[in-house]
Protein backbone atom coordinates (compact mmCIF):
# COMPACT_ATOMS: atom_id res chain seq x y z
CA UNK A 1 0.00 0.00 0.00
CA UNK A 2 2.85 2.62 0.68
CA UNK A 3 4.61 1.85 -2.29
CA UNK A 4 1.38 2.13 -4.70
CA UNK A 5 1.04 5.82 -2.78
CA UNK A 6 4.62 6.40 -3.70
CA UNK A 7 3.81 5.25 -7.43
CA UNK A 8 0.38 6.91 -8.02
CA UNK A 9 1.71 10.51 -6.46
CA UNK A 10 4.97 10.07 -8.89
CA UNK A 11 2.73 9.12 -11.63
CA UNK A 12 1.09 12.02 -11.16
CA UNK A 13 4.19 14.61 -10.94
CA UNK A 14 5.10 12.71 -14.19
CA UNK A 15 1.80 13.67 -16.23
CA UNK A 16 1.93 16.89 -15.26
CA UNK A 17 5.44 17.82 -16.17
CA UNK A 18 4.84 16.90 -19.65
CA UNK A 19 2.22 19.65 -20.39
CA UNK A 20 3.89 22.03 -17.61
CA UNK A 21 7.56 21.46 -19.30
CA UNK A 22 5.29 22.51 -22.88
CA UNK A 23 4.17 25.85 -21.88
CA UNK A 24 6.86 26.89 -20.30
CA UNK A 25 8.80 26.47 -23.42
CA UNK A 26 6.59 28.94 -25.12
CA UNK A 27 5.82 31.40 -22.06
CA UNK A 28 9.97 31.98 -22.16
CA UNK A 29 10.19 31.64 -26.15
CA UNK A 30 11.85 34.09 -27.33
CA UNK A 31 10.15 33.87 -30.40
CA UNK A 32 6.53 35.39 -30.89
CA UNK A 33 3.98 32.91 -29.48
CA UNK A 34 0.11 32.93 -29.01
CA UNK A 35 1.16 33.48 -25.78
CA UNK A 36 1.60 36.77 -26.23
CA UNK A 37 -1.65 38.56 -27.43
CA UNK A 38 -2.84 37.34 -23.54
CA UNK A 39 0.04 38.69 -21.76
CA UNK A 40 1.81 41.21 -23.48
CA UNK A 41 -0.73 44.15 -22.68
CA UNK A 42 0.28 43.63 -18.98
CA UNK A 43 3.81 43.01 -19.43
CA UNK A 44 4.36 46.50 -21.62
CA UNK A 45 2.43 48.27 -18.87
CA UNK A 46 5.15 46.67 -15.93
CA UNK A 47 7.70 47.31 -18.78
CA UNK A 48 6.62 51.31 -19.19
CA UNK A 49 6.30 51.82 -15.53
CA UNK A 50 10.12 50.41 -14.41
CA UNK A 51 11.29 52.25 -17.39
CA UNK A 52 13.22 49.43 -19.12
CA UNK A 53 13.86 47.75 -22.91
CA UNK A 54 12.52 44.55 -22.74
CA UNK A 55 13.38 43.81 -26.04
CA UNK A 56 17.00 44.69 -25.79
CA UNK A 57 19.65 41.31 -25.69
CA UNK A 58 21.98 41.30 -22.64
CA UNK A 59 24.73 39.40 -21.81
CA UNK A 60 25.74 37.38 -19.08
CA UNK A 61 27.72 40.20 -17.40
CA UNK A 62 24.51 42.25 -17.59
CA UNK A 63 22.17 39.75 -16.49
CA UNK A 64 24.33 39.13 -13.42
CA UNK A 65 24.82 42.46 -12.88
CA UNK A 66 21.04 42.83 -12.60
CA UNK A 67 20.27 39.98 -10.59
CA UNK A 68 22.64 41.51 -7.52
CA UNK A 69 21.54 44.61 -7.66
CA UNK A 70 17.56 43.10 -7.58
CA UNK A 71 18.69 40.85 -4.50
CA UNK A 72 19.96 44.27 -2.75
CA UNK A 73 16.69 46.03 -3.39
CA UNK A 74 14.80 43.16 -2.05
CA UNK A 75 16.97 42.94 1.05
CA UNK A 76 16.79 46.31 2.00
CA UNK A 77 12.71 47.12 1.42
CA UNK A 78 12.88 43.66 3.21
CA UNK A 79 14.82 44.77 5.94
CA UNK A 80 12.60 48.02 6.23
CA UNK A 81 9.33 46.72 6.51
CA UNK A 82 11.00 44.05 9.39
CA UNK A 83 12.73 46.81 11.27
CA UNK A 84 9.34 49.12 11.14
CA UNK A 85 5.94 46.54 11.21
CA UNK A 86 4.95 48.70 14.71
CA UNK A 87 4.82 51.59 12.89
CA UNK A 88 2.86 50.07 10.03
CA UNK A 89 -0.86 49.41 9.05
CA UNK A 90 -2.84 45.58 9.83
CA UNK A 91 -1.05 44.96 13.02
CA UNK A 92 -4.18 44.22 14.84
CA UNK A 93 -1.61 42.08 18.03
CA UNK A 94 0.50 45.34 18.37
CA UNK A 95 3.54 43.72 17.07
CA UNK A 96 6.69 45.90 17.77
CA UNK A 97 9.45 45.70 15.50
CA UNK A 98 11.79 42.87 14.52
CA UNK A 99 15.21 42.43 16.23
CA UNK A 100 17.80 43.71 14.50
CA UNK A 101 20.07 40.10 13.66
CA UNK A 102 16.72 38.32 13.18
CA UNK A 103 15.86 41.40 10.90
CA UNK A 104 18.75 41.05 8.75
CA UNK A 105 18.86 36.88 8.42
CA UNK A 106 14.83 37.28 7.57
CA UNK A 107 15.49 39.65 4.98
CA UNK A 108 18.39 37.71 3.34
CA UNK A 109 16.72 34.77 3.80
CA UNK A 110 13.90 35.62 1.73
CA UNK A 111 15.74 38.18 -0.84
CA UNK A 112 17.95 34.90 -1.64
CA UNK A 113 14.67 32.55 -1.84
CA UNK A 114 15.38 30.91 0.80
CA UNK A 115 12.93 31.45 2.84
CA UNK A 116 14.64 29.59 5.87
CA UNK A 117 12.52 30.44 9.40
CA UNK A 118 14.43 31.67 12.47
CA UNK A 119 10.84 33.20 13.68
CA UNK A 120 7.56 31.93 14.02
CA UNK A 121 4.66 33.66 11.40
CA UNK A 122 1.97 34.15 13.39
CA UNK A 123 4.09 34.76 16.48
CA UNK A 124 6.54 37.71 14.74
CA UNK A 125 4.71 39.02 11.65
CA UNK A 126 1.52 41.40 11.27
CA UNK A 127 -0.81 40.63 8.43
CA UNK A 128 0.85 44.09 6.91
CA UNK A 129 4.28 42.14 6.64
CA UNK A 130 3.31 39.09 5.58
CA UNK A 131 1.03 40.47 2.89
CA UNK A 132 3.52 42.59 1.88
CA UNK A 133 7.08 41.15 3.24
CA UNK A 134 6.66 37.50 2.68
CA UNK A 135 4.19 37.55 -0.02
CA UNK A 136 5.89 40.03 -2.73
CA UNK A 137 9.72 38.12 -2.35
CA UNK A 138 7.78 34.83 -2.73
CA UNK A 139 7.34 35.87 -5.76
CA UNK A 140 10.03 38.67 -6.60
CA UNK A 141 13.38 35.81 -5.62
CA UNK A 142 11.57 33.27 -7.74
CA UNK A 143 11.84 35.35 -10.72
CA UNK A 144 15.29 36.16 -10.38
CA UNK A 145 16.66 32.85 -10.09
CA UNK A 146 14.70 32.33 -13.39
CA UNK A 147 16.41 35.13 -14.76
CA UNK A 148 19.44 33.32 -14.50
CA UNK A 149 18.82 29.70 -15.26
CA UNK A 150 16.44 31.32 -18.61
CA UNK A 151 19.86 32.72 -19.64
CA UNK A 152 21.96 29.73 -18.76
CA UNK A 153 19.61 27.51 -20.54
CA UNK A 154 19.84 29.46 -23.61
CA UNK A 155 23.29 29.49 -23.75
CA UNK A 156 23.97 25.87 -23.53
CA UNK A 157 21.07 24.95 -26.12
CA UNK A 158 22.13 27.49 -28.95
CA UNK A 159 19.71 29.88 -28.76
CA UNK A 160 18.83 33.28 -30.40
CA UNK A 161 20.52 35.47 -27.52
CA UNK A 162 20.94 34.61 -23.77
CA UNK A 163 17.61 36.74 -23.55
CA UNK A 164 16.73 39.91 -20.95
CA UNK A 165 16.68 40.15 -17.23
CA UNK A 166 13.73 41.89 -17.27
CA UNK A 167 11.42 40.39 -19.81
CA UNK A 168 12.31 36.78 -18.16
CA UNK A 169 11.69 38.18 -14.48
CA UNK A 170 8.00 39.93 -15.90
CA UNK A 171 7.45 36.61 -17.59
CA UNK A 172 7.86 34.37 -14.76
CA UNK A 173 5.63 36.00 -12.23
CA UNK A 174 3.07 37.29 -15.22
CA UNK A 175 2.73 33.87 -16.99
CA UNK A 176 3.69 31.38 -14.43
CA UNK A 177 3.79 32.53 -11.02
CA UNK A 178 0.78 34.39 -10.56
CA UNK A 179 -2.03 32.08 -13.06
CA UNK A 180 -0.74 28.91 -10.84
CA UNK A 181 -0.55 30.42 -7.29
CA UNK A 182 -4.60 31.87 -8.13
CA UNK A 183 -5.95 28.74 -9.27
CA UNK A 184 -3.98 26.92 -6.13
CA UNK A 185 -5.33 29.59 -3.75
CA UNK A 186 -8.83 28.79 -4.89
CA UNK A 187 -8.45 25.13 -4.48
CA UNK A 188 -6.30 25.44 -0.67
CA UNK A 189 -9.51 28.09 0.20
CA UNK A 190 -12.06 25.17 -1.11
CA UNK A 191 -10.44 22.95 1.46
CA UNK A 192 -10.57 24.82 4.46
CA UNK A 193 -7.65 26.95 4.39
CA UNK A 194 -7.72 30.33 5.77
CA UNK A 195 -7.76 33.73 3.75
CA UNK A 196 -8.51 36.24 6.09
CA UNK A 197 -7.37 39.65 7.27
CA UNK A 198 -9.15 38.64 10.89
CA UNK A 199 -6.18 38.65 13.34
CA UNK A 200 -7.52 35.40 15.87
CA UNK A 201 -10.66 33.48 16.42
CA UNK A 202 -11.78 32.67 19.98
CA UNK A 203 -12.58 29.07 20.73
CA UNK A 204 -13.69 26.85 23.04
CA UNK A 205 -11.91 23.27 23.88
CA UNK A 206 -13.20 20.33 24.22
CA UNK A 207 -12.12 20.63 28.47
CA UNK A 208 -14.07 23.72 28.37
CA UNK A 209 -10.86 26.15 28.34
CA UNK A 210 -10.71 29.48 26.22
CA UNK A 211 -7.79 29.56 23.59
CA UNK A 212 -7.04 31.92 20.53
CA UNK A 213 -6.21 30.66 17.30
CA UNK A 214 -3.91 32.45 14.62
CA UNK A 215 -5.37 33.24 11.28
CA UNK A 216 -4.67 35.57 8.15
CA UNK A 217 -4.21 35.38 4.68
CA UNK A 218 -2.66 31.66 4.84
CA UNK A 219 -3.99 30.67 1.42
CA UNK A 220 -2.69 32.63 -1.15
CA UNK A 221 0.72 32.38 0.86
CA UNK A 222 0.60 28.66 1.10
CA UNK A 223 0.04 28.41 -2.96
CA UNK A 224 2.90 30.74 -3.97
CA UNK A 225 5.37 29.20 -1.06
CA UNK A 226 4.73 26.18 -2.77
CA UNK A 227 4.55 26.37 -6.34
CA UNK A 228 7.66 28.85 -6.07
CA UNK A 229 9.90 26.58 -4.14
CA UNK A 230 8.99 28.83 -1.33
CA UNK A 231 9.63 27.84 2.28
CA UNK A 232 8.46 30.35 4.63
CA UNK A 233 5.23 29.21 5.80
CA UNK A 234 2.32 31.41 7.68
CA UNK A 235 2.64 29.19 10.80
CA UNK A 236 5.98 28.65 12.67
CA UNK A 237 5.42 24.94 12.21
CA UNK A 238 4.77 25.04 8.34
CA UNK A 239 2.62 22.22 6.60
CA UNK A 240 2.23 20.30 9.50
CA UNK A 241 -0.19 23.14 10.87
CA UNK A 242 -4.14 22.16 10.25
CA UNK A 243 -4.91 25.51 9.32
CA UNK A 244 -2.03 25.40 5.95
CA UNK A 245 -2.15 21.87 5.45
CA UNK A 246 -5.90 20.12 6.60
CA UNK A 247 -6.61 17.58 4.50
CA UNK A 248 -4.91 14.43 3.02
CA UNK A 249 -5.99 16.41 -0.56
CA UNK A 250 -4.17 19.31 0.53
CA UNK A 251 -1.32 17.40 1.06
CA UNK A 252 -0.98 15.81 -2.06
CA UNK A 253 -2.00 19.51 -3.48
CA UNK A 254 1.64 20.24 -1.55
CA UNK A 255 3.32 17.49 -2.95
CA UNK A 256 2.78 18.42 -6.64
CA UNK A 257 3.28 21.75 -6.29
CA UNK A 258 6.30 21.60 -5.02
CA UNK A 259 7.13 18.99 -7.73
CA UNK A 260 5.50 20.65 -10.83
CA UNK A 261 7.93 23.83 -12.08
CA UNK A 262 11.14 22.03 -11.35
CA UNK A 263 10.96 19.20 -12.86
CA UNK A 264 8.60 20.67 -15.69
CA UNK A 265 12.09 22.96 -16.71
CA UNK A 266 13.89 19.51 -17.61
CA UNK A 267 11.34 18.92 -19.73
CA UNK A 268 11.66 22.00 -21.11
CA UNK A 269 15.04 21.40 -22.01
CA UNK A 270 13.69 18.88 -24.42
CA UNK A 271 11.58 21.06 -26.37
CA UNK A 272 14.46 24.38 -26.21
CA UNK A 273 16.66 21.36 -28.34
CA UNK A 274 14.06 20.16 -30.46
CA UNK A 275 15.02 16.67 -29.40
CA UNK A 276 12.09 16.03 -26.52
CA UNK A 277 14.45 12.38 -25.84
CA UNK A 278 17.31 14.70 -24.48
CA UNK A 279 14.56 16.19 -21.74
CA UNK A 280 13.27 12.67 -20.78
CA UNK A 281 16.93 11.18 -20.28
CA UNK A 282 17.67 13.98 -17.51
CA UNK A 283 14.25 14.09 -16.02
CA UNK A 284 14.74 10.17 -16.03
CA UNK A 285 18.09 10.05 -13.73
CA UNK A 286 16.80 12.96 -11.69
CA UNK A 287 12.95 11.02 -10.90
CA UNK A 288 15.26 7.69 -10.47
CA UNK A 289 17.04 9.34 -7.42
CA UNK A 290 13.90 10.96 -6.16
CA UNK A 291 12.10 7.76 -6.08
CA UNK A 292 14.95 5.71 -4.53
CA UNK A 293 15.04 9.06 -1.51
CA UNK A 294 11.47 8.48 -1.24
CA UNK A 295 11.33 4.90 -1.26
CA UNK A 296 14.87 4.07 1.21
CA UNK A 297 12.99 7.13 3.69
CA UNK A 298 9.75 5.14 3.59
CA UNK A 299 11.56 2.05 4.95
CA UNK A 300 13.54 3.89 7.46
CA UNK A 301 10.90 5.42 8.91
CA UNK A 302 8.49 2.44 9.10
CA UNK A 303 11.19 0.48 10.45
CA UNK A 304 11.04 2.18 13.58
CA UNK A 305 13.58 4.27 15.80
CA UNK A 306 15.91 1.16 17.87
CA UNK A 307 16.57 3.79 20.51
CA UNK A 308 12.77 3.97 21.54
CA UNK A 309 12.56 0.34 20.96
CA UNK A 310 14.88 -0.24 23.29
CA UNK A 311 13.06 1.68 26.10
CA UNK A 312 9.87 -0.16 25.49
CA UNK A 313 8.10 1.64 22.80
CA UNK A 314 6.55 -0.26 20.38
CA UNK A 315 7.33 0.68 17.35
CA UNK A 316 4.85 -1.74 15.07
CA UNK A 317 3.27 1.44 13.66
CA UNK A 318 7.19 2.75 12.62
CA UNK A 319 8.34 5.76 13.95
CA UNK A 320 5.84 8.22 14.73
CA UNK A 321 7.40 10.83 16.37
CA UNK A 322 7.50 14.32 14.89
CA UNK A 323 5.22 13.37 12.34
CA UNK A 324 1.10 14.10 11.52
CA UNK A 325 -1.11 11.65 12.17
CA UNK A 326 -3.14 12.81 9.76
CA UNK A 327 -0.60 11.91 7.22
CA UNK A 328 1.25 9.19 8.63
CA UNK A 329 4.73 7.64 7.73
CA UNK A 330 4.07 7.31 3.43
CA UNK A 331 2.85 10.69 3.14
CA UNK A 332 5.58 12.00 5.52
CA UNK A 333 8.06 10.28 3.81
CA UNK A 334 6.60 11.50 0.27
CA UNK A 335 7.04 14.97 2.18
CA UNK A 336 10.26 15.40 3.20
CA UNK A 337 11.93 13.15 0.32
CA UNK A 338 10.43 16.28 -2.11
CA UNK A 339 10.76 19.29 -0.14
CA UNK A 340 14.82 18.13 0.22
CA UNK A 341 15.16 17.08 -3.64
CA UNK A 342 13.41 20.85 -4.72
CA UNK A 343 14.79 22.66 -2.05
CA UNK A 344 11.52 24.48 -1.24
CA UNK A 345 11.68 24.37 2.75
CA UNK A 346 8.43 23.31 3.31
CA UNK A 347 7.96 20.62 6.28
CA UNK A 348 4.91 18.49 7.34
CA UNK A 349 6.65 16.46 9.96
CA UNK A 350 9.74 17.00 12.44
CA UNK A 351 13.09 16.52 10.66
CA UNK A 352 14.87 16.56 14.23
CA UNK A 353 12.73 13.58 14.48
CA UNK A 354 13.46 11.40 12.12
CA UNK A 355 15.95 8.08 12.18
CA UNK A 356 19.17 8.79 11.58
CA UNK A 357 19.58 7.42 8.21
CA UNK A 358 15.65 8.93 7.40
CA UNK A 359 17.06 12.14 8.16
CA UNK A 360 19.85 12.08 6.12
CA UNK A 361 17.41 11.28 2.69
CA UNK A 362 16.80 14.87 3.04
CA UNK A 363 20.40 16.13 3.69
CA UNK A 364 21.63 14.60 1.08
CA UNK A 365 18.92 16.07 -1.79
CA UNK A 366 19.61 19.71 -0.25
CA UNK A 367 23.77 18.68 -0.33
CA UNK A 368 23.76 17.54 -3.87
CA UNK A 369 20.88 20.22 -4.61
CA UNK A 370 20.33 18.83 -8.36
CA UNK A 371 17.80 16.50 -7.60
CA UNK A 372 15.46 19.16 -9.93
CA UNK A 373 16.34 21.67 -7.72
CA UNK A 374 14.03 25.06 -6.65
CA UNK A 375 12.53 26.83 -9.01
CA UNK A 376 14.82 28.37 -11.41
CA UNK A 377 18.23 27.35 -9.60
CA UNK A 378 17.67 23.78 -9.56
CA UNK A 379 18.10 23.33 -13.87
CA UNK A 380 21.54 25.42 -12.35
CA UNK A 381 22.58 22.96 -10.46
CA UNK A 382 21.37 20.79 -12.94
CA UNK A 383 23.41 21.51 -15.62
CA UNK A 384 26.78 21.51 -13.27
CA UNK A 385 26.32 17.72 -12.67
CA UNK A 386 25.53 17.45 -16.79
CA UNK A 387 28.74 19.06 -17.73
CA UNK A 388 30.69 17.13 -15.32
CA UNK A 389 29.01 14.21 -16.55
CA UNK A 390 30.06 15.16 -20.01
CA UNK A 391 33.74 15.57 -18.87
CA UNK A 392 33.66 12.58 -16.79
CA UNK A 393 32.53 10.43 -20.01
CA UNK A 394 34.74 12.17 -22.47
CA UNK A 395 38.04 11.18 -20.18
CA UNK A 396 36.90 8.06 -20.48
CA UNK A 397 36.58 7.73 -24.10
CA UNK A 398 39.64 10.24 -24.82
CA UNK A 399 38.01 12.59 -26.40
CA UNK A 400 37.26 15.99 -25.90
CA UNK A 401 33.95 16.50 -24.52
CA UNK A 402 31.04 18.04 -26.14
CA UNK A 403 27.49 18.83 -25.16
CA UNK A 404 24.60 19.58 -27.13
CA UNK A 405 27.06 20.20 -30.56
CA UNK A 406 29.89 22.41 -28.40
CA UNK A 407 32.70 22.03 -26.83
CA UNK A 408 33.44 21.79 -23.42
CA UNK A 409 36.99 22.74 -22.84
CA UNK A 410 39.61 23.59 -20.13
CA UNK A 411 38.42 27.32 -18.88
CA UNK A 412 34.63 25.60 -18.62
CA UNK A 413 35.49 22.70 -16.92
CA UNK A 414 37.75 24.81 -14.22
CA UNK A 415 35.28 27.07 -13.86
CA UNK A 416 32.77 24.40 -12.99
CA UNK A 417 35.28 22.67 -10.67
CA UNK A 418 35.90 25.19 -8.96
CA UNK A 419 32.36 26.30 -8.23
CA UNK A 420 31.73 22.39 -7.58
CA UNK A 421 34.80 23.22 -4.76
CA UNK A 422 33.83 26.19 -3.31
CA UNK A 423 29.97 25.04 -3.14
CA UNK A 424 31.30 22.12 -0.74
CA UNK A 425 33.51 24.53 1.19
CA UNK A 426 30.95 26.75 1.67
CA UNK A 427 28.82 24.06 3.11
CA UNK A 428 31.70 22.31 5.40
CA UNK A 429 33.66 25.65 6.41
CA UNK A 430 30.77 27.39 7.67
CA UNK A 431 29.80 24.13 9.46
CA UNK A 432 33.75 23.93 11.04
CA UNK A 433 33.62 27.16 12.34
CA UNK A 434 30.32 27.02 14.55
CA UNK A 435 31.97 23.53 15.80
CA UNK A 436 34.85 25.59 16.70
CA UNK A 437 33.02 28.47 17.74
CA UNK A 438 31.32 28.97 22.02
CA UNK A 439 28.41 30.65 20.30
CA UNK A 440 27.96 28.17 18.00
CA UNK A 441 28.13 25.50 20.23
CA UNK A 442 25.62 27.39 22.64
CA UNK A 443 22.91 26.82 19.66
CA UNK A 444 23.64 23.00 19.56
CA UNK A 445 20.96 21.23 21.84
CA UNK A 446 21.38 17.48 21.27
CA UNK A 447 24.93 16.31 22.20
CA UNK A 448 27.39 13.77 20.10
CA UNK A 449 26.21 12.95 16.60
CA UNK A 450 23.08 14.29 16.29
CA UNK A 451 24.14 17.96 17.72
CA UNK A 452 26.69 17.47 14.33
CA UNK A 453 23.75 16.86 12.06
CA UNK A 454 21.50 19.57 13.12
CA UNK A 455 24.35 22.04 12.65
CA UNK A 456 25.29 20.60 9.11
CA UNK A 457 21.59 20.80 8.13
CA UNK A 458 21.14 24.35 9.25
CA UNK A 459 24.24 25.35 6.54
CA UNK A 460 23.55 23.08 4.03
CA UNK A 461 19.73 24.36 3.82
CA UNK A 462 21.44 28.20 3.72
CA UNK A 463 23.79 27.27 1.09
CA UNK A 464 21.28 25.45 -1.35
CA UNK A 465 18.99 28.24 -0.23
CA UNK A 466 16.59 25.57 0.93
CA UNK A 467 14.78 27.12 3.99
CA UNK A 468 13.56 24.00 6.16
CA UNK A 469 15.33 23.60 9.21
CA UNK A 470 16.27 20.23 11.22
CA UNK A 471 14.85 22.17 14.09
CA UNK A 472 16.11 21.72 17.68
CA UNK A 473 18.52 23.78 17.51
CA UNK A 474 18.28 27.36 18.86
CA UNK A 475 19.19 29.69 15.78
CA UNK A 476 17.82 32.74 16.33
CA UNK A 477 20.89 34.42 18.15
CA UNK A 478 23.03 36.67 16.83
CA UNK A 479 25.72 34.16 15.62
CA UNK A 480 23.23 32.17 13.90
CA UNK A 481 21.57 35.30 12.50
CA UNK A 482 24.58 36.77 10.78
CA UNK A 483 26.51 33.36 9.90
CA UNK A 484 23.60 31.74 8.04
CA UNK A 485 22.88 35.16 6.06
CA UNK A 486 25.89 35.24 5.20
CA UNK A 487 26.28 31.64 3.53
CA UNK A 488 22.60 32.60 1.93
CA UNK A 489 24.27 35.66 -0.08
CA UNK A 490 27.25 33.29 -1.44
CA UNK A 491 25.15 30.25 -1.73
CA UNK A 492 22.63 32.50 -3.94
CA UNK A 493 25.24 34.31 -6.21
CA UNK A 494 28.24 32.58 -6.86
CA UNK A 495 27.04 29.35 -8.34
CA UNK A 496 24.20 31.00 -10.35
CA UNK A 497 26.62 33.33 -11.93
CA UNK A 498 29.51 31.21 -12.40
CA UNK A 499 27.43 29.20 -13.90
CA UNK A 500 25.51 31.77 -16.40
CA UNK A 501 29.51 32.63 -17.25
CA UNK A 502 30.08 28.97 -18.37
CA UNK A 503 27.00 29.16 -20.80
CA UNK A 504 28.49 31.99 -22.24
CA UNK A 505 31.14 30.79 -23.28
CA UNK A 506 29.58 28.26 -24.47
CA UNK A 507 27.56 30.20 -26.33
CA UNK A 508 29.83 31.94 -28.45
CA UNK A 509 31.42 28.85 -29.88
CA UNK A 510 31.05 27.27 -33.16
CA UNK A 511 29.08 24.27 -33.82
CA UNK A 512 31.12 20.71 -33.92
CA UNK A 513 29.40 18.28 -36.15
CA UNK A 514 28.81 15.08 -34.93
CA UNK A 515 30.64 12.50 -35.97
CA UNK A 516 30.14 8.70 -35.09
CA UNK A 517 32.56 9.35 -31.70
CA UNK A 518 30.12 11.88 -30.59
CA UNK A 519 28.62 11.07 -26.61
CA UNK A 520 25.09 11.12 -27.05
CA UNK A 521 23.44 12.70 -24.30
CA UNK A 522 20.32 11.33 -25.29
CA UNK A 523 20.42 7.69 -24.78
CA UNK A 524 19.91 5.95 -21.92
CA UNK A 525 23.31 5.21 -20.94
CA UNK A 526 24.24 8.55 -20.59
CA UNK A 527 20.87 8.74 -18.31
CA UNK A 528 23.02 5.87 -16.26
CA UNK A 529 26.03 7.82 -15.95
CA UNK A 530 24.15 11.15 -15.58
CA UNK A 531 22.50 9.29 -12.90
CA UNK A 532 25.52 7.39 -11.34
CA UNK A 533 27.74 10.85 -11.54
CA UNK A 534 25.39 12.54 -9.62
CA UNK A 535 25.59 9.95 -6.36
CA UNK A 536 28.87 9.28 -6.90
CA UNK A 537 30.60 12.69 -7.49
CA UNK A 538 28.21 14.79 -5.19
CA UNK A 539 27.44 12.30 -2.40
CA UNK A 540 31.09 11.51 -1.90
CA UNK A 541 31.88 14.99 -1.68
CA UNK A 542 30.20 14.90 1.49
CA UNK A 543 29.96 11.33 2.93
CA UNK A 544 32.95 11.95 5.48
CA UNK A 545 31.26 14.63 7.47
CA UNK A 546 27.73 12.56 6.94
CA UNK A 547 29.69 9.72 8.67
CA UNK A 548 30.70 11.96 11.12
CA UNK A 549 26.70 12.74 12.31
CA UNK A 550 23.40 10.61 10.73
CA UNK A 551 25.73 7.70 9.89
CA UNK A 552 27.49 7.76 13.18
CA UNK A 553 23.77 8.39 15.28
CA UNK A 554 22.49 5.23 13.69
CA UNK A 555 25.35 2.82 14.62
CA UNK A 556 25.22 4.44 17.87
CA UNK A 557 21.53 3.73 18.53
CA UNK A 558 21.76 0.19 17.06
Amino acid sequence: MDLLQIIMIMAAALLLAIPTGKYLALAFSLEATKLDRYFEPVENFVYRLAGVDARLAMDWRTIARHFVWMIALFFIVGYAVLRLQGFLPLNPHGLAGIEPTLAFNTAVSFASHTEIQHYSGEVNFTNFTQMTFVLFLMFGPVATGMSIALPMLRGFTGQASLGNFHQDMVRTIVRVMLPLSFMLTLVLVSQGVPQTLVAKVPVQTLEGAHQTIAIGPVAVIESIKQVGSNGGGFFGVNAAHPYENPTIFTNLIHLLSMLLIPSSLVVMVGHMLHNRRQGWVLFGSLFAILGVMTVVLNGLEASGNPALAKAGLSQAMGNLEGKELRFGITQSALFTAITGATTTGAVNTMHDSLTPLGGMIPLLGILLNTVFGETGAGIVYVFLYLTLTVSISGLLVGRTPELFGKRIEDREMKMVIKEFILIVLLVLGSTMIALFNSAGLAGITNPGAHGYTQVLYEYASSAANNGSGFEGLADNTPFWNISTGIVMLLGRCLPLIVMLAVASSIYQKQSVPITSGTIKTDSVTFGVIFFATILVVGALAYFPFLAVGPITEWLQIR
